[in-house]
């Protein structure tokens, strides 16, 4: 009998680097527009985003096939799910890279009828049609004691083919971090040339990449600008490899180049191909794709070679010399923790992704996924210990590796954030904004400013638990950079951000801010200014004595947030004032705070204060 009434479903819970945004689950709504005219109904309920638990939506909808899309980290979750529904007479279905890669282990719980493999939409289809999975490509199910595994399914080559996603069916709005804007998820290609012995696709794709037409893309953009009601909004093209065709890309920015698009598009990339096509790296950026992630893994050619990165450094440096000058943002990731990497090795990332001129990175630790070659490599020595797949989130470390134990290699991670995150990181962002925008409001800067810290905070309480003082030890000891001063001083910060009227009020100040643990972990931030000039700001261990301002934001709760509202900033600020002991410096601190003021006086809308167009 075919299924009729369908639900797909999101596990709730965000792991490793999703807490930076709300994931958009893309792959449940291109199967839910696929699948739509052969079944009565289909829903998607993302529980991430839900208030109610999941059996509300089971009384609501009445579903005949619960589908389930999974990642290692949603295991245990995924099982929960589809336990309920089976407690109903539901059947389900799972699909995603953790069941295409384990489907005996799925089958082995009694709560998993059956295991898409691979691409979902036809499968899918026809498992709909059908009403039993028997003799269709792609699926994996249990016959009594048996489990069956049907023929894989070839890769859809037409990708033209697909409907667009289904975003009517949300049910709610995505955001990015700062939470200013909504944001959307769209691909232009499938699959990536790359064989990386640590990801996942080259299990899926084999190497192979399929595409879409540029005509279709362009088409879904204007479509999803319908959808956001013509609003700004921002969008990554999650292709694992956006550039594997430079022609195609190029043809879609010309075509780009004719609509009045308001939208702030970011791109997953190959470095070789941002290397070696630096025109269209350009007329990229010209249209709006502007921020790119590129897999920068190591600075160390074993590392590379041993990954099968396919890729040097000299083309590292290449990619993203192409990318600032066209006026973008080259972002890169590294992965720490490989089996025959150092801590001094892992410690000099940071400094290298500085060097070759990265304006954003992040530093996931090395997971051993089923299916990759990293897992069989791992496995057969016996060096996987971790049990619990919720911690195989590229942000704890489940295997063991050469030189470094679990703790060190977790507070590398956290080293290596610190020392590439740091005040100068984020003034060359702002003068990237300078470039094309004009010099950065001072109050726009310090509320985004704010919400990383917040966000870095509230991420890693949820990632380290019990751990988290230990990392927050790490660091704000790692903070502290000569280069800040350096860079500060021959920028001028004042040229970056809009200044004038704030130093016209403040006037010359040394002035201090403080962030401590406890007594003996303190890292300060020290700014030199002038009536029209930021002199320089300086990173250092401790405190100076000379200061003219000196405030202290004390973390002993690293979990707690970071407020914005406006009664506890004029609180804090009470209290600080009362602390003053003599007048004069009661008087600078007046200063400040009168300048504080009228920078938020003068932004043109009040909600702003709240709403803060991010950069760049």
């Amino acid at each position: 009998m075919p299924f009729r009434n369908v639900l797909l479903v999101k596990a709730a819970g965000k792991q490793g680097l999703s807490f930076a945004f709300d994931l958009i689950p893309i792959g449940l709504e291109y199967i839910a527009a696929y699948i739509g005219p052969f079944v009565d109904a289909v829903r998607i309920v993302d529980l991430d985003k839900e208030s109610e638990p999941f059996p509300y939506f089971i009384e609501l909808y009445h579903p005949d096939l619960v589908g389930i899309t999974m990642s290692a980290t949603d295991h245990r979750k995924g099982l929960q799910i589809a336990g309920m529904a089976k407690e109903r007479g539901i059947t389900t279905i799972v699909g995603g890279y953790h069941p295409t890669s384990v489907p005996d282990l799925m089958l082995s719980c009694p709560q998993i009828d059956m295991v898409a493999r691979g691409e979902g939409e036809v499968t899918m289809k026809d498992l709909v049609v059908n009403g039993s999975p028997e003799g269709i490509p792609g699926i994996s199910y249990k016959d009594g004691d048996n489990v069956i595994h049907n023929d894989k399914r070839p890769p859809i080559e037409d990708l033209d083919l697909l409907p667009f996603p289904a975003r009517h069916l949300r049910r709610h709005k995505y955001f990015a971090m700062d939470r200013s804007k909504e944001y959307d998820v769209m691909m232009m290609s499938r699959g990536c040339r790359g064989l990386c012995t640590f990801c996942c696709e080259p299990c899926m794709s084999k190497g192979h990449v399929r595409f879409r037409s540029p005509e279709n893309v362009y088409a879904e953009i204007i479509e999803m600008t319908r959808y956001h009601d013509g609003k700004p909004f921002e969008c990554i093209f999650a292709d694992p490899d956006f550039m594997s065709d430079a022609r195609r890309v190029d043809q879609l920015c010309d075509l780009m180049k004719g609509g009045d698009l308001n939208i702030s598009f970011c791109a997953m990339v190959r470095a070789d191909a941002m290397a070696k096509y630096p025109d269209v790296v350009r007329k990229m950026c010209e249209v709006g794709i502007r921020r790119f992630e590129m897999g920068i893994e190591s600075p160390n050619l074993s590392d590379l070679r041993s990954t099968k990165k396919g890729i040097t450094t000299r083309v590292h440096r290449q990619a993203v010399k192409n990318i600032r000058e066209s006026g973008g943002i080259p972002g890169g990731t590294f992965v720490i923790g490989l089996p025959e990497q150092t801590a001094d090795e892992i410690r000099s990332f940071p400094v290298y992704a500085r060097d070759i001129g990265l304006m954003a990175s992040a530093f996931g630790i090395a997971t051993p996924f089923p299916g990759t070659e990293f897992y069989k490599e791992v496995d057969e020595k016996g060096l996987i210990f971790e049990t619990d797949w919720e911690k195989f989130d590229e942000m704890h470390s489940v295997y063991r590796t050469k030189h470094l134990s679990k703790d060190e290699v977790e507070e590398l991670a956290t080293y290596c954030m610190s020392k590439f995150w740091n005040l100068d990181t984020l003034i060359e962002q702002a003068n990237v904004f300078r470039v094309r925008n004009g010099r950065l409001p001072l109050f726009t800067f310090a509320i985004n400013l704010i919400r990383n810290i917040d966000f870095i905070k509230s991420a890693g309480v949820e990632l380290q638990g019990s751990n988290i003082k230990r990392h927050a030890r790490t660091f704000l000891e790692a903070l502290p950079n000569p280069c800040v001063e350096s860079y500060t001083r021959s920028i001028g910060i004042h040229n970056v951000l809009d200044l004038s009227r704030f130093l016209r009020i403040l006037g010359p100040q040394k002035m201090q801010i403080t962030l401590s643990l406890d007594e003996l972990t303190r890292t300060s931030f020290v700014f030199k200014t002038t009536g029209d000039a930021v002199e320089y700001v300086r990173t250092i261990r401790g405190k100076e004595g000379d200061s003219t301002i000196d405030i202290e934001l004390h973390l002993g709760n690293p979990g707690g947030q970071v407020s914005l509202s406006k009664a506890n900033v004029m609180k804090y600020f009470l209290l600080l004032y009362a602390r003053q002991k003599n007048l004069k410096a009661r008087w600078n601190l007046s200063k400040l705070l009168l300048a504080m003021a009228i920078e938020v006086l003068t932004r043109k809308r009040q909600r702003e204060l709240y709403r803060v167009t991010p950069f760049p």
